[in-house]
């Protein structure tokens, strides 16, 4: 109940800022690719942030979750006890890094090392709308960059849950396949993911929150601009957070008011994304112990 109130509060403070700014508003406020607050008359939507967030969140759960899945069947079912159980603790002190940490890891490593990858990609898949890059001698702060840095980011959390629901996997069931003849990977297969097919999914709705609302490693490493492209290799673009955090210290009151707008919007995307994790889940049990 206390936890419903303090949502309820902050839901509440959030949507009367909101209202402060939008309702001055020129433009837009979900489609306009502007951020101009102190304009006359204020001008500023959220059409290029919310871009950006989900792109780079989808880019982050493509290459995170099927990694974070074998690696969680591995240490559960495939290394000997000895390997498994330092890299479980690897794997618990990496979720554990501060996002800090992660930023300036990317903006020094990262990136540098990335700049040869774009450039491949621009050379051999340059004839796509996505891989051509605008300006190949820039470096690689962009969108792409971001995602793949959130991908190492989320990558220990969900392979810390599914590794868990994975070792929860009937034993009895596994065991009476292997005695029948079936291979590991057979067992795995037809045990072991339908029954850890619920976790694997809010394993991945977590790692997806902390990737929608990263903040510090995002500003750390992408160039920030409000330039909508569809090229993801070129700089310029941004995300709720990051604009948050890049524009909040220097914006009037009226500025604030549109920040926290655009707070409002991620504070909704990341309740719908948990809520649907939690009907999917749900819809799983229940459809389990029809088949019972």
């Amino acid at each position: 109940m206390t936890l419903l109130v303090i949502m309820a509060a902050i839901a509440a403070f959030l949507t009367y800022r909101a209202y402060l700014a939008i309702s001055e508003d020129s433009v837009n406020f979900l489609t306009a690719f502007e951020w101009n607050p102190q304009g006359d008359p204020p001008a500023f939507g959220i059409g290029i942030l919310a871009f950006g967030t989900v792109v780079s969140s989808v880019i982050a759960m493509v290459i995170a979750v099927p990694i974070a899945v074998g690696i969680a069947l591995f240490v559960s079912h495939y290394a000997p006890r000895k390997l498994a159980t330092p890299l479980s603790y690897v794997i618990d002190l990496l979720a554990a890094v501060p996002s800090i940490i992660y930023g300036l890891w990317g903006a020094l490593f990262l990136v540098p090392y990335l700049d040869g990858l774009t450039r491949w990609l621009d050379q051999f898949f340059g004839w796509t709308v996505v891989f051509e890059m605008s300006n190949p001698g820039s470096p690689a702060r962009s969108i792409f960059t971001v995602g793949i840095l959130l991908a190492i980011m989320i990558l220990p959390i969900i392979t810390n849950v599914t590794r868990e629901v994975f070792l929860q996997a009937p034993k009895m069931i596994e065991e009476a396949a292997l005695a029948l003849g079936a291979t590991r990977w057979e067992v795995i297969r037809m045990s072991v993911l339908p029954f850890g097919r619920s976790g694997i999914i809010s394993a991945s709705m977590l790692g997806l929150g902390r990737a929608l609302g990263e903040t510090m490693a995002v500003a750390t490493v992408l160039s920030p601009g409000f330039l909508f492209t569809w090229h993801l290799l070129d700089p310029g673009s941004g995300t709720f957070a990051q604009n948050i955090a890049a524009k909040f210290n220097e914006a009037d009151e009226f500025g604030r008011d549109a920040l926290i707008a655009s707070g409002l919007v991620l504070f909704v995307i990341t309740l719908l994304v948990n809520g649907a994790a939690r009907l999917i889940i749900a819809r799983r049990k229940e459809y389990s112990g029809a088949n019972a």
